[in-house]
């Protein structure tokens, strides 16, 4: 995994310092493909990259805060005194977020992807009612979502899989917030619960059937495919994606499989060096995306 290595200026720190009152020694926190996070005390300051635009983290951020508001997990950033919750330094978008301790949970056990599967139907409860207009950029999840050939993924083409996405929408027409990358590294668990969902970068109004599915793919074993235990966990707890075939559960994954196929040569193309172990997972993802075809 290759993160960025975006480093806390010291316009930075005086900016957060006038902004939110936040001071401290600061503390690279790990992760991040995109953007940089660091602790500071009770806080964490988000540095994200310089071509994201701060309507669009605006944007993303306000579905975060929707989500707060009735589910206790959802970390949502705070705002400034004019009621922003970004600002902008050297043309990057930094926010303020309250820190919470924990770790990534281990999906491999049982009653944690069970816990990770009950958080986000009631995540999706959260968000079904929030409507918040169009989202400044679309996000990266949605090219080809509804049927046209993403062109950044040229070497998976699938014309039966575009048809077969374009059909699907039209025969689902439930859409809401979706928190967009939901996976183990973007939730943190303590004493053996799930406590936190951070990164809202990725949010997107679409089916949640969407989610559900590639949730339950990196919930679950990603070398053979989705967990029927993790959406069996989730239809329990009520979310509000509607039940799918297996067919419908496999093209779904295999649309999130087609999108971190575009996002690996994106990195490619923008200077990324991967290790071997990288290239094995991505080989992997490939060759499961073309195992899971109906």
């Amino acid at each position: 995994m290759i993160y960025v290595q975006t480093p806390l200026r010291r316009e930075i720190r005086e900016a957060v310092v006038l902004t939110w009152g936040v001071t401290g020694e600061s503390e690279r926190l790990h992760g991040g493909e995109e953007s940089a996070a660091y602790r500071l005390d009770g806080h964490v300051i988000r540095v994200g990259p310089a071509w994201r635009a701060a309507a669009e983290s605006e944007w993303c951020h306000a579905i975060a805060r929707h989500a707060a508001a009735g589910l206790p997990e959802a970390v949502a950033p705070l705002p400034t005194a004019e009621g922003a919750t970004v600002i902008l330094v050297g043309g990057r978008p930094i926010s303020c977020w309250p820190y919470v301790e924990g770790a990534w949970p281990d999906s491999d056990i049982p009653a944690q992807r069970g816990a990770g599967a009950r958080l986000l139907a009631r995540l999706h409860r959260s968000l079904a009612d929030f409507r918040p207009g169009p989202r400044p950029v679309p996000a990266f999840q949605e090219s080809g979502l509804y049927g046209d050939p993403p062109q950044d993924a040229a070497g998976l083409e699938d014309p039966d899989l575009d048809r077969w996405l374009a059909a699907f929408h039209a025969e689902h027409p439930v859409r809401h917030p979706l928190h967009g990358d939901y996976y183990t590294g973007n939730t943190l668990a303590r004493d053996g619960q799930i406590v936190a969902v951070l990164d809202w970068d990725e949010t997107f109004v679409g089916a949640p059937e969407l989610e559900l599915a590639a949730a339950a793919l990196e919930w679950g074993d990603d070398l053979t495919g989705p967990s029927e235990e993790f959406v069996t966990a989730y239809h329990e707890a009520g979310g509000t994606a509607a039940r799918l075939d297996e067919e419908s559960l496999a093209q779904l994954v295999r649309h999130k499989l087609r999108r971190e196929y575009a996002y690996f040569h994106k990195a490619v193309r923008s200077g990324v060096t991967h290790d071997e172990a990288d290239l094995e997972y991505h080989r992997a993802r490939v060759e499961l995306f073309h195992r899971l075809r109906p």
